[in-house]
């Protein structure tokens, strides 16, 4: 693995009901904290970032894995959702659902299905959030 270096650039407006931007590579975008807990509310905050990384992470993996399994993906969309209880500790669930050509084999079906779980597995983002106890799961579905 090589040494990761990567500047980003924050600005803060206001008290805590203000709000903020950041600013790294591509990605620009406002933060705050929440009205929950006495801020504007006016942007992102910072579980609702974390989750997008998860998000990024596991949809890139998945998707670069289709791609060297050379399959017939016609189309990839997923919806997530997350959830912090007292009685559950932080949770993630991915459901990705690709969708193959016509033509798919059943081969490429369940090489598509394979690469679900494994991209779980192959995505660092997640792997991390692992480490410090947030369960992710995976729903996924491959139809033609």
């Amino acid at each position: 693995m090589s040494d990761l270096k990567t500047n980003l650039k924050t600005v803060w407006y206001g008290n805590t009901k203000g709000n903020g931007r950041i600013q790294v590579n591509d990605l620009e975008t406002n933060i705050a904290i929440p009205e929950s807990l006495g801020g504007s509310g006016e942007g992102a905050e910072p579980k609702g970032l974390l989750v997008s990384s998860a998000i990024a992470c596991y949809t890139m993996t998945l998707v670069a894995m289709l791609e060297a399994r050379k399959l017939p993906v016609a189309e990839f969309v997923m919806d997530s959702e997350a959830s912090n209880s007292k009685e559950e500790r932080f949770k993630i669930t991915h459901y990705p659902h690709i969708i193959l050509s016509a033509d798919a084999t059943e081969d490429q079906i369940q090489a598509a299905n394979r690469a679900i779980v494994a991209a779980d597995k192959g995505c660092a983002v997640g792997n991390m959030l692992k480490k410090a106890d947030v369960q992710i799961e995976i729903k996924g579905k491959v139809s033609i």
